[in-house]
């Protein structure tokens, strides 16, 4: 479906519609996404944080390593982190060289959640992948990576 037919809109310019398609394909995503992840009471951007963390390989994060990482820049660490601790999928701990600073670990039960998701979350990506050859995905890619360099 065009763009201009989901919005009601006519006579957008081409730069419009572009942006307009980005914003709306990433609207249907992460509501695919968010649909994953309801059933278990989290977030996309916990899961995100949490996929952080499993990177780390046993290493702990801080908070600036995390945020850092993150696909939504603007989204709250600390509050993500905190959900995350009453949950018990992570761990938080002062750091002992620098006391200001907090250390973050994913917990077995963490680790645990994402082996049960990840199949769920590879079946979300592959409805929308499939859609796509692979030629069209490395398309895709390089022109999202070369319109999003401003």
């Amino acid at each position: 479906m065009k763009i201009e037919d989901v919005i009601k809109s006519e006579n957008m310019t081409l730069s419009k519609r572009a942006i307009m398609n980005v914003m709306y394909a990433h609207s249907v995503v992460a509501e695919n996404i968010s649909d994953v992840m309801k059933g278990y009471d989290l977030s996309p951007e916990q899961f995100n944080v949490l996929r952080i963390l499993r990177g780390q390989k046993g290493k702990p994060a801080n908070m600036g390593i995390i945020q850092e990482r993150m696909i939504a820049k603007t989204s709250n660490t600390t509050r993500l982190v905190d959900k995350l601790l009453l949950k018990e999928l992570v761990n938080r701990k002062v750091c002992p060289g620098n006391r200001r600073q907090m250390e973050i670990t994913i917990t077995e039960k963490g680790l645990e959640l994402l082996k049960e998701l990840d199949p769920k979350v590879d079946e979300h990506e592959a409805k929308f992948a499939n859609n796509l050859t692979t030629e069209e995905q490395e398309q895709l890619i390089n022109l999202l990576e070369k319109y999003r360099t401003i």
